[in-house]
């Protein structure tokens, strides 16, 4: 369903999750389940367990059906949610090599926004400042454009 990070690690919603063994990574990851996250929010805002779960789920069921209507759920700096529609296509059975037609869909869309990326990566946060920063310095080395003259014929 959802794939969110946490500042451990990756944390996981939902029932199609990759553990490191199965993906073949040798880092060691901390995965978080709904119920982790759940007793997460409880104990980080003194609520009961029942209370942070209904919070979660309202605001899982907030991004779902807002999505779903085909509208965007922007977070500023963790990032958006969207309807992203995929087009029908042509596409080949690999058993017999018969051309089959795939039907058009609607897929839920994930962005994450600079904070959330800059968590992720800081290194390649700070890359992008720095040539951010060159940019505008190379702008204005550049000589002006010379104004555009008008041809008048009499």
């Amino acid at each position: 369903m959802f794939s969110l990070v946490h500042a451990q690690g990756a944390l996981f919603i939902g029932h199609n999750t990759i553990r490191p063994e199965q993906s073949g990574s040798t880092q060691s990851h901390t995965r978080m389940n709904k119920t982790e996250l759940i007793e997460h929010l409880a104990s980080k805002h003194e609520l009961t367990k029942a209370e942070a779960g209904r919070i979660l789920e309202t605001l899982l069921d907030a991004v779902v059906t807002t999505v779903k209507k085909g509208g965007a759920v922007s977070i500023p700096g963790f990032g958006s949610f969207k309807q992203h529609a995929r087009a029908a296509r042509t596409g080949v059975n690999p058993s017999t090599g018969d051309k089959i037609k795939i039907a058009a869909a609607k897929l839920p869309k994930f962005t994450p926004g600079a904070g959330f990326k800059a968590a992720v990566d800081p290194k390649a946060a700070a890359r992008k400042a720095a040539k951010a920063e060159a940019k505008p310095a190379k702008a204005a080395a550049k000589p002006a454009a010379k104004p555009a003259k008008k041809a008048a014929k009499k």
